[in-house]
């Protein structure tokens, strides 16, 4: 079914994480007509997917969850926005229909993906990011006895250790890759942030009992049919531990697609904004994670700045600046404590596949000066992830970028892309009250 959203929104919100939700909900506040769009079931991206009642975020999720539903938005969960057919206009596919999506002014507040790095074994079953094998869990994958290895960077790591082990699992090791001075560093920092202290208490409590290495990464996962083992280096040695599964996370990417596609400037990587989060295109605005990684404190903040000035409270916005530069100093703290190290560069043998989707290995990757050029000649990046695996693990190893995005920017069906490319028929219009808005993520 095509379905065409004739009187446009005044503001429509792309993307259901925090950022979106308090952007979605400022902007209702402010008397606007709001719509926001988000590919999962429910609201609260990934982060507030499903918490545990003792989790911080739960209590967060809970509070925001009430102040969003008190608001007038038009909720459009399970559809998700790959083409803009002309400025004003988007398109959305659903599991069984199609939505064009009018506004006029627009906020892109579209997350993060995690960052893969390669290494022989990477490719095996039950090797998987350390935040989708959280998320699985929430959504009622059995871990429970289980051995999961937790390596990568960042607090993050922590989070889901103590998660995991909540739900049963056996934890043997956290592996951090920063070097230990890099810590310290950062832990002595943290004064300048009293509750992160908190946090971190509580963690560390939660996880007594399980080392937790510094200077150490997984270096090969083993195993027939799925992981059996991995193996890591630990203060320059190799230890081989005996796993179900190995939970990797080595930060975020952020989601730029789309503000690529409509022309938004992007710079290091991530869409540029000014103070009033938006973009280099007039009324379309930008909040989260593909501003610039920050967590969840910054993107509700950024979500709050964008939502009032994308309903014209320049004013109301401008309130918020303080909080917004204060926590975005703690984002900067954590970025040069867990920077990624140049050893991890070298992981990968020839044979590594570094395209999951088109079976390229390193060898053949290597061989190219640009991402373009191993596009061109592997089929690199030209599979159904459409690069978003491949592309950061070639960012990272040899300092490419991708030269551009093209719709669709998500894999869609040949009956949307031609709607989509063509005037649509007999449209249906979807209301406020046609849309009823759904609760934040409990589940997926």
């Amino acid at each position: 079914m095509n379905k065409d959203c004739t009187s446009p929104f005044d503001v429509l919100v792309v993307g259901g994480g925090p950022a979106g939700m308090a952007a979605a909900m400022r902007a209702a506040e402010c008397g606007m007509n709001v719509g926001i769009v988000d590919d999962n079931a429910r609201l609260g991206g990934q982060i507030w997917r499903a918490a545990v009642s003792s989790d911080s975020h739960d209590k967060e999720a809970a509070k925001w969850q009430s102040l969003f539903g008190a608001a007038s938005v038009t909720t459009l969960c399970g559809k998700r926005v790959f083409h803009q057919s002309e400025p004003g206009v988007l398109w959305a596919e659903g599991s069984d229909d199609l939505i064009a999506l009018r506004y006029k002014n627009l906020i892109l507040a579209t997350g993060a993906r995690e960052r893969f790095l390669p290494f022989p074994g990477w490719t095996l079953p039950n090797v998987m990011g350390a935040g989708g094998l959280q998320a699985m869990v929430k959504s009622g994958l059995p871990i429970a006895g289980k051995s999961v290895v937790v390596a990568g960077t960042g607090p993050l790591l922590l989070a889901v250790a103590a998660y995991l082990r909540q739900q049963g699992a056996a934890i043997p090791i956290v592996c951090e890759q920063a070097p230990w001075s890099a810590l310290l560093r950062f832990a002595g920092s943290l004064v300048k942030w009293p509750a992160k202290i908190a946090q971190t208490f509580r963690l560390k409590k939660e996880m007594a009992g399980t080392p937790f290495v510094a200077n150490s990464w997984p270096v090969a996962a083993q195993g027939q049919g799925a992981i059996e083992s991995v193996t890591i280096s630990r203060g320059g040695s190799l230890e081989t531990i005996p796993c179900d599964y190995l939970a990797c996370g080595f930060h975020l990417v952020a989601n730029i697609e789309l503000p690529s596609l409509l022309g938004c400037e992007i710079r290091g990587g991530y869409v540029n904004v000014d103070e009033f989060q938006q973009t280099s295109l007039p009324g379309i605005f930008c909040a989260g994670e593909p501003t610039g990684i920050g967590g969840v404190e910054v993107s509700l903040v950024e979500g709050e700045i964008a939502g009032l000035a994308g309903a014209g409270a320049k004013s109301q916005a401008q309130r918020l600046f303080k909080k917004r530069a204060k926590l975005r100093n703690f984002a900067g703290a954590l970025d040069r404590a867990f920077a990624l190290r140049s050893e991890l560069r070298s992981l990968a043998s020839p044979q590594t596949l570094i395209c999951r989707c088109e079976d390229v290995s390193y060898a053949r990757v290597e061989e190219h000066t640009s991402w373009r050029s191993a596009k061109l000649h592997t089929r690199c990046g030209m599979g159904p992830c459409q690069g978003r695996i491949c592309g950061p693990v070639t960012e990272f190893l040899f300092q490419w970028s991708p030269e551009s995005v093209r719709p669709p920017i998500f894999p869609s069906r040949l009956k949307s892309l031609g709607a989509a490319t063509a005037k649509a028929p007999e449209p249906v219009v979807v209301t406020r009250s046609s849309v009823k808005p759904r609760p934040l993520g409990m589940g997926m």
